[in-house]
């Protein structure tokens, strides 16, 4: 989108598309707060000084709540409306925050968590299916960035809302960032309801054609817009994107709302294992599982804990340099949005993961090496820009692309049901490296740092092997790619084929939305 067209007065579906995108603000503060209220001095008295596996339970317990209830999103969205279905799901997840911050046992905090991930689950779904059914096709790429944009500045908030809350003294010093947690939920939940217009097209769906007439003149979307709007929905799909740990929407959690049905539900999901589709369906759940393998969410939940490791042994010193990385993500999130189409999505994921191994494996090193120590040494302070360094390299790499990529080399008529396949992997990585990431750190100081360096080299070769460019082409030319790199030569050919095609800079070839 071009800046002339934000400098002027905003549309009302600009408008509505940064509300719906402010839903971004809530995950973005549970993320950035978890970790840190987890290690505080006073959490720990609370819930007995747990032990690693217990503190990977309590840090993991939203995700699977949140994948099961994405599920039915859908149906919700469908029956009740998308601002309704926003409105309702935020809710939910401010009771979950607000029991959080009122638990009176570990237990409760625990159930808690479970309610917050139902929520999440519900209005995060529905928050880029939303945008897309408002907004013009030229536009949309950009607007549907917005939730990625404001889930790292949720990011920031969480991390510094602990960081000044962490020398209260009390149990307050935990409790109040989820009940701050909570009353944004609220607030957002009544700001949805209130102020984000109905979708034209599910009003449409429902009969109720004059009143989107209606809906369209209040969004200012132009008629020629509204008819590709409503053209691509007929025969398609939405797939909505949820941003995951670190802010990236078409790299978070994703649920797909069938809008028409011209084929019966269990063709598509047979049509996934077909020859042509099956090598593409694995490829996406092998990408979306090792995106979280890469140890991100790791990273970014547990911040605290591994710059404890590195070094800073005070809580206050931690903190603060978790809300560095926070910032730093969210100012390499802007950058990396705007060129994400500017390179080709194989030399990104195959550069970025090469990039991320190399962080990951000089930690390891420094470790194994026992050359980090707290209190002397260059070696505490090469880890912590290591760590620094590889949130960025993430933010630029695999959080841009590889999400885009599992859905657009989907042929047409799998897409709903090998994307929804492919999330499914990233949310079992996602929990299963929120889970034992403490056990890890806590058994050995380096083994995380290897497993995940060793995730990431083996993306890195895997997709030099098996992965095509599909930046700015259609659905026949991917099909064409797919086909020549199916033999064997295409891994004698990879080199040739990654200089000259992958790593040119080129600039994004016009595509019809």
């Amino acid at each position: 989108m071009q800046l002339s067209s934000f400098l002027q007065r905003p549309s009302g579906y600009m408008l509505a598309s940064i509300l719906c995108s402010s839903g971004g603000y809530l995950f973005g503060i549970d993320t950035g707060i978890i970790g840190p209220v987890t290690v505080m001095d006073d959490f720990t008295k609370y819930v007995g000084n747990p032990s690693p596996t217990i503190h990977g339970l309590i840090v993991s317990s939203i995700l699977i709540p949140a994948a099961i209830s994405s599920f039915f999103a859908g149906r919700v969205a469908d029956a009740l409306g998308r601002p309704r279905g926003i409105a309702i799901g935020s809710f939910i997840f401010g009771v979950g925050a607000a029991l959080e911050g009122a638990s009176m046992h570990i237990a409760m905090f625990v159930v808690g968590r479970i309610i917050e991930g139902i929520g999440e689950g519900l209005y995060l779904s529905m928050m880029i299916v939303y945008i897309c059914e408002i907004s013009p096709p030229r536009y949309r790429g950009a607007l549907t960035t917005g939730p990625q944009l404001i889930t790292t500045l949720g990011l920031v908030t969480g991390y510094f809302t602990c960081y000044g809350t962490a020398n209260i003294g009390s149990s307050i010093s935990w409790r109040l960032p989820f009940i701050l947690l909570a009353a944004y939920s609220c607030l957002f939940s009544v700001a949805a309801l209130m102020w984000l217009p109905a979708s034209p097209r599910w009003l449409t769906l429902h009969g109720k054609t004059e009143e989107a007439t209606k809906i369209w003149e209040k969004l200012g979307v132009p008629a020629a817009d509204r008819e590709k709007i409503m053209d691509q929905y007929e025969t398609s799909v939405v797939e909505t994107a949820i941003p995951d740990a670190s802010g990236n929407t078409s790299a978070g959690h994703v649920a797909s709302t069938t809008i028409a049905v011209p084929k019966s539900k269990k063709a598509k999901v047979l049509d996934v294992l077909s020859s042509d589709a099956r090598p593409r369906l694995l490829l996406a759940v092998f990408l979306m599982g090792m995106q979280q393998l890469s140890g991100i969410d790791g990273v970014l939940y547990y911040a605290p804990l591994l710059f404890q490791q590195a070094g800073l042994s005070s809580n206050e010193s931690a903190f603060l340099a978790s809300g560095v990385s926070a910032i730093l993500i969210f100012a390499v999130s802007i950058p990396a949005t705007i060129c994400a189409d500017r390179w080709g999505r194989r030399a990104n994921t195959i550069l970025g993961g090469l990039a991320m191994t190399a962080t990951m494996f000089l930690m390891g090193s420094l470790y194994a090496g026992n050359a980090v120590h707290a209190g002397t040494g260059a070696g505490r302070w090469v880890v912590i820009v290591c760590i620094y360094a590889f949130a960025v390299i993430y933010c630029v790499s695999w959080a841009v692309g590889i999400k885009c990529y599992a859905a657009e080399i989907q042929p047409q008529r799998t897409r709903a049901s090998a994307t929804s396949i492919a999330h499914g992997s990233n949310w079992l990585s996602n929990f299963l490296v929120a889970l034992v990431t403490p056990t890890l750190l806590a058994r050995t100081s380096y083994g995380a740092y290897f497993l995940f360096g060793g995730c990431t080299l083996l993306t890195a070769a895997v997709c030099f092997v098996f992965m095509p460019e599909t930046r700015g082409l259609n659905l026949d030319e991917i099909n064409h790619a797919f086909a020549r790199r199916s033999g064997v030569a295409s891994g004698v050919t990879g080199v040739r084929d990654f200089a000259a095609r992958s790593v040119r800079w080129r600039r994004p070839a016009a595509v019809d939305a």
